[in-house]
């Protein structure tokens, strides 16, 4: 099957498991359920789901239910584009190609549809997910913490809100993004090695890919906000130079960025390497995340 194929049917997978564990739009409060599905099923990629499903590929083979479990990640990575782009922080107009969740439902019930999709992961891991009781426990903890504010997703935001305006510096910039984009995608693979059964050793080399993999995918995001159209990229472009961000070519440079995710992009594939072929998707998703156009 090629990569094409694959992420093709892996998305669909993970959109049905994402269907499946979301409320219908006919739920009441159907306002609600619409501003959540609206985001959630707008276009994305599923990079996050798809390296948990991945990295359980690489322990175990096709592990049953792991798109249920990884399904948890979009639901978080969903709610926090939602509130990033609300007024008060990033004050976009534009996601996905279309306009943003509070664009449409208006700010209050966008932080309700942020606030319901992050509630919503933790009921998945808990509830929905057919592992044992010590399993479940890992994979919230595991979220929790990626999704938190020490070294997480929202301390890197804090960091990155806090950041404005500053002289561009290689400490902030990695406190940043380490933390803002980085945890998560650490923790995405992760969470597919506990599924899978990982034994320590398998999951430190999978945290190590993970974090070579974050910074890779934070570096490129920095140089798409400069080198692409809003068009191509389906989000405001300029907006970080704009914002006054701190960011990798704002640190380092264009040139120099572009090596740096190279760099990246071949640790991670060395981090795989007792995985052998068993790996062959998680080396192809590093090649994609660097090789993006959008």
């Amino acid at each position: 099957m090629s990569l094409r194929e694959y992420l093709a049917a892996q998305q669909q997978r993970v959109d049905h498991a994402l269907d499946s564990v979301v409320p219908p739009e006919t739920e009441p409060p159907a306002t609600i359920h619409r501003a959540m599905r609206y985001s959630l099923f707008a276009g994305g990629k599923r990079i996050r789901p798809l390296l948990a499903m991945a990295a359980a590929e690489a322990v175990a083979g096709d592990v049953p239910g792991i798109e249920i479990a990884a399904c948890s990640l979009e639901l978080i990575h969903t709610y926090s584009l939602i509130h990033d782009d609300l007024p008060a922080l990033d004050n976009d107009d534009l996601r996905r190609g279309r306009p943003t969740c509070h664009k449409v439902f208006g700010d209050a019930m966008a932080i309700l549809a942020g606030d319901a999709l992050l509630t919503l992961a933790f009921e998945v891991l808990s509830g929905r997910v057919a592992a044992a009781p010590e399993v479940k426990v890992r994979l919230m903890e595991e979220l929790a913490t990626a999704s938190g504010t020490v070294g997480g997703m929202i301390g890197g935001q804090v960091n990155d809100l806090e950041g404005e305006g500053m002289p561009p510096n290689a400490t902030l910039l990695e406190s940043i993004h380490r933390a803002k984009t980085g945890a998560l995608l650490r923790g995405s693979v992760r969470i597919g090695a506990i599924y899978a059964g990982a034994g320590e050793q398998q999951y430190s080399d999978l945290s190590r890919y993970g974090e070579h993999i974050g910074l890779a995918f934070q570096i490129v995001d920095d140089l798409l906000d400069v080198e692409q159209s809003s068009e191509d990229l389906g989000k405001t472009a300029g907006k970080d130079a704009a914002q006054q961000k701190i960011t990798f070519p704002a640190v380092y440079g264009i040139e120099y960025s572009h090596a740096m995710a190279e760099q990246e992009r071949l640790a991670a594939h060395r981090a795989l390497d007792a995985f052998g072929p068993s790996a062959g998707r998680l080396r192809e998703l590093a090649d994609l995340v660097v090789q993006r156009k959008a």
